[in-house]
């Protein structure tokens, strides 16, 4: 028989990695520890989230409106005056007049369409409605040296560097969702699926942990990306030499950047080189895998044959037309179809680093980076929702765990008995009965009772502790405690609007 002592060792830390001559009395007291807090962790009552879900908001939209697209402009303009006058290739008073005529209220819609209608060119609308709130002389510096492309394509950098800050808001709205729900279920025992087969249990806090991780390294990836965007202001001209800002050109657009509150412009012209808005659109795909597979997870462990969880409905919503029995899920559906549409939306942005000569317009890049940050923004909306959607079903997830009849705890029985059979030797034995056993319906336990060498190492009572998965989670636990308190901690640093 095995000694007690030895018996709660594989208790203990059986779930984690060991070397051929076992751990140390350190590291069995720390875990004997930690899996008493599992095994003595008190239920609650059904989980309440506190973090109010994302809702159906539109800021993204509002930033890619024609309106904020024009008062972009408009400040792109009066950032531009300012810096000839700086440099004193303007009057201080033409510079002066621009900026405080560079208000949405000086450009009505409407007198834009119809001078566009005449004349056929967006800037060229725009400037003659503006010049219009401006003095004869003042009028004349608006615009002074500048092109269309340069207007537009900062523009678009002012959009995406706001749209950013919008998407990194909502993620850390998200990171708090799962923080409460990977909290509350970092001792709630389920099944681990590798390949989609049954292997060793883990808890539902673990598994939303791995979600926290890799939202919190999209977040770290679009403060990367703002950097680069910031950068991306641009006032080179046609194609890239500041012909028409003339030998100020490099200073006037670095003083520009400094009066829109950004850091030194990219001395490149990039106007052929377009992997800053590529990785805008490509940190975006990334985004809606994550969320893809969110969907796809939650998707399965609702099925029916599994009801691990559930995806509530809102009340009076109806399933199916002729199956009143239906509770179809809604918005896991949705996030899936998120991952296959917003990937291609971003190979289209993709695309355009492959521009013709000095550049092109071929991808229609500003429409494309809208394209997908709309779809990004309804994504998050719908990954919220359905976070705050989820219901656990935890009974169903102890049945779960007894459906392969104990064989998922062979990896323990193999730690239990390897000091008196050895370590090779306790695999093959169990790895026989484990094959012996398929089809037949014998469960573990039958199966060692009916092996008189096991039978005879491990009294009944051994065998009860050692085919209890409760109590065989390994660190999952800490491992929450971990990934929360690295996320908490990062949130310090993150930018907010």
């Amino acid at each position: 028989m095995r000694r007690a002592a030895i018996l709660m060792a594989v208790l203990a830390f059986a779930g984690c990695s060991q070397p051929e001559g076992g751990e140390t009395e350190t590291q069995n007291v720390a875990a004997a520890a930690i899996e008493a807090e599992v095994m003595t962790a008190p239920r609650e009552p059904a989980f309440i989230p506190q973090t109010a879900p994302l809702t159906r908001n539109s800021e993204i939209a509002d930033i890619f409106s024609t309106a904020s697209l024009n008062a972009e402009v408009l400040r792109l303009e009066a950032a531009l005056a300012r810096a000839q006058a700086f440099h004193g290739v303007i009057p201080q008073s033409a510079a002066d007049a621009i900026s405080a005529a560079a208000v949405p209220e000086n450009i009505p819609q409407a007198e834009i369409d119809a001078e566009y209608a005449v004349v056929r060119h967006r800037m060229v609308a725009f400037l003659n409605v503006f010049r219009r709130s401006l003095d004869e002389e003042s009028a004349n510096y608006l615009h002074f040296g500048a092109t269309t492309v340069d207007l537009y394509d900062s523009a678009a950098m002012l959009q995406m560097r706001a749209s950013v800050l919008e998407m990194i808001a909502d993620l850390r709205t998200i990171e708090l969702q799962l923080i409460e729900l990977a909290d509350h279920y970092k001792h709630t025992p389920m099944i681990g699926r590798t390949l989609g087969q049954h292997a060793l249990p883990i808890t539902f806090g673990k598994k939303l942990s791995g979600f926290i991780g890799e939202n919190r390294r999209h977040i770290d990836r679009l403060v990367d990306l703002l950097g680069r965007i910031e950068r991306s202001i641009i006032m080179k001209g046609a194609v890239g030499s500041y012909l028409g800002l003339g030998p100020e050109g490099q200073d006037i657009e670095a003083r520009m950047a400094v009066e829109l509150g950004l850091p030194p412009p990219y001395p490149d012209d990039w106007h052929a080189s377009r992997d800053v808005f590529a990785e805008f659109a490509l940190v975006q795909a990334m985004m809606s895998r994550t969320w893809d597979r969110l969907g796809q997870e939650i998707f399965l462990l609702q099925m029916t044959d599994i009801g691990s969880v559930m995806e509530a409905v809102p009340a009076g919503s109806v399933g199916s037309s002729t199956m009143p029995h239906k509770v179809n899920p809604s918005l896991s559906e949705a996030l899936i179809q998120h991952g296959r549409t917003i990937p291609r939306l971003a190979e289209i942005v993709l695309d355009d680093m492959v521009n013709f000569f000095e550049r092109d317009n071929t991808s229609r890049p500003n429409r494309a980076i809208e394209d997908v940050a709309l779809a990004t923004e309804e994504m998050l909306g719908d990954a919220s929702r359905l976070l705050s959607r989820i219901r656990v079903d935890e009974a169903r997830m102890a049945e779960n765990l007894q459906r392969s009849q104990g064989w998922i705890l062979t990896q323990r029985i193999v730690f239990a008995v390897q000091d008196d059979l050895g370590r090779e030797a306790a695999e093959n034995r169990l790895r026989d009965l484990a094959a012996a056993a398929t089809g037949t319906g014998v469960s573990l336990r039958d199966a060692i009772s009916r092996d008189a060498e096991l039978s005879a190492l491990l009294s009944a009572e051994e065998l009860d502790a050692l085919l209890d998965p409760n109590t065989y989670l390994g660190l999952d636990a800490a491992l929450v405690d971990a990934v929360i308190a690295e996320a908490r901690s990062a949130r310090l640093e993150d930018p907010v609007r």
